[in-house]
């Protein structure tokens, strides 16, 4: 399957990248800037495509069969930049890869986006952002999964996770493992259609989603 990572530079984007080029999977890395290439190819992406989300990715999407959103505006951008990138460009992402044909769309949210209003103040803004996403992507008639990560850490992926549709729980999870989760949701036959919290956990990523 050949797979668009959208937000390939970034830290879990790059994770991914190294663990796809140890399975079947085909990874086209979109960056911003062509300074980036050399590194997505030595990271072990298939190909790297120069491109800006918050304009026409057409051309990077041709000939994938899949799309990974993994994108953010990052911590330290305005709530307007929040909602370019993390709303409007997803939404935008969306919606020309299902003009072009392709058929499945892996979305990285966040746990507890369902309502925004809950959520600390000064995130209410992201988390709002994130949810029209994910509404905008389940109404698409795309095969989607959206994961919904906690807090994410720097650590060394440890492989373990829990996975449910919603977790009762606090907790954290890197962003490695977060990178696995990507990965195995390729190719597990059982997350179609789904939105799934996942966290730091004790049970191996396969054995986790095959009780989703």
């Amino acid at each position: 399957m050949r797979v668009l990572i959208a937000g390939a530079n970034g830290k879990i984007g790059q994770h991914l990248i190294r663990k796809m080029a140890n399975s079947p999977h085909e990874a086209r890395a979109l960056v911003r800037d062509p300074e980036q290439i050399p590194l997505m190819e030595q990271l072990g992406a298939t190909e790297a495509v120069v491109g800006d989300l918050e304009d026409d990715c057409t051309l990077a999407l041709q000939g994938c069969d899949a799309v990974i959103f993994t994108a953010g505006s990052g911590p330290n951008t305005g709530p307007e930049k929040t909602v370019d990138v993390d709303q409007n460009a997803a939404i935008r992402l969306i919606d020309t890869a299902k003009a072009v044909g392709v058929k499945r769309f892996i979305m990285v949210s966040s746990m507890r986006v369902d309502e925004p209003e809950k959520g600390p103040e000064k995130l209410q803004h992201y988390l709002a952002a994130k949810k029209a996403a994910d509404d905008h992507l389940r109404d698409s008639g795309l095969n989607y999964t959206i994961v919904r990560p906690g807090p994410l850490t720097l650590s060394e992926g440890s492989g373990l996770v829990e996975i449910s549709r919603k977790l009762g729980r606090s907790g954290d999870i890197s962003r490695e493992d977060v990178a696995s989760v990507l990965l195995e949701v390729l190719s597990a036959g059982n997350t179609g259609n789904l939105t799934f919290d996942v966290l730091s956990g004790d049970l191996a990523i396969s054995d986790a989603m095959a009780r989703v």
